[in-house]
Parts: structure tokens; C-alpha cells; sequence
């Protein structure tokens, strides 16, 4: 392999080990924002689903540029 090859193979698989990290992040957070009662902690877990929603969005984007196939993550909370 040519290192350009070695290269974007592991920037694919960095970007797909983000992804997958994200997708766990943004799970986490909705569970806990389905199971508090505190009101600075259900904003605290708004802000947390926000944040991993806009990180998960950019990454997708990130993937689509480089022709990388993901299979989304679909929540219905």
C-alpha cells in the first residue's frame, strides 16, 4: 500500500470509531435525560443531546465528503 492508501484508511477508520463514539454519546444522553427529575440536570441532559445531535451531524458530513458509507443512528425518543 502507498502511504496516501495507509493514510486515508486510517483517517476512515478514525472518523468511523468518532461516529460510533457519538452515536453511544448521544444514546447516554437521552437515557439520562429520560430518567431525571432535577431541573439544572434536564437541562444539563438538553444541552448534552444538543451537542452530541450537532457532533454526530458533522461527522455524517465528514463521512459523506469522503464517500464513506455509515448506517445512521435513528432514535425516536
Amino acid at each position: 500500500m502507498k502511504r496516501e492508501e495507509l493514510a486515508l484508511a486510517y483517517e476512515e477508520k478514525y472518523l468511523l470509531s468518532e461516529i460510533e463514539q457519538t452515536k453511544c454519546a448521544l444514546a447516554s444522553a437521552y437515557s439520562n435525560f429520560e430518567n431525571v427529575v432535577d431541573p439544572d440536570l434536564i437541562d444539563c441532559y438538553i444541552y448534552e443531546v444538543n451537542a452530541a445531535q450537532k457532533r454526530y451531524k458533522y461527522l455524517l458530513e465528514k463521512a459523506k465528503q469522503t464517500n464513506l458509507i455509515v448506517k445512521e443512528f435513528q432514535i425516536t425518543p
